[in-house]
């Protein structure tokens, strides 16, 4: 069961979580368009957003899903995949 996850950037307004990438990071999007990325790193002085090409923000969710398949935790594989072919096809 997936949740859906938003965040309210400042100048951008509310964002869509893609999927984790690393630890503490995030790749989110813009709510309707979904044509601006994100890089959202969690740390200790708070957010960061780091702006992404679409082509750099489909390369990290292709990186996520190799991790993910090579780790053999399919049912999240098949969750992103879901969410890769409708993000990015």
């Amino acid at each position: 069961m997936t949740t859906e996850t938003y965040m309210n950037h400042p100048n951008f307004g509310l964002l869509f979580r893609v999927c984790p990438v690393e630890e503490n990071q995030e790749l989110f999007t813009t709510l309707y368009a979904q044509r601006l990325f994100f890089l959202v790193t969690h740390g200790p002085s708070g957010l960061k957003f780091e702006p992404l090409t679409r082509s750099d923000a489909r390369l990290a969710v292709e990186i996520r899903l190799r991790m993910l398949r090579r780790n053999s935790q399919l049912e999240e594989y098949k969750e992103l995949q879901a969410i890769h072919k409708r993000t990015f096809q």
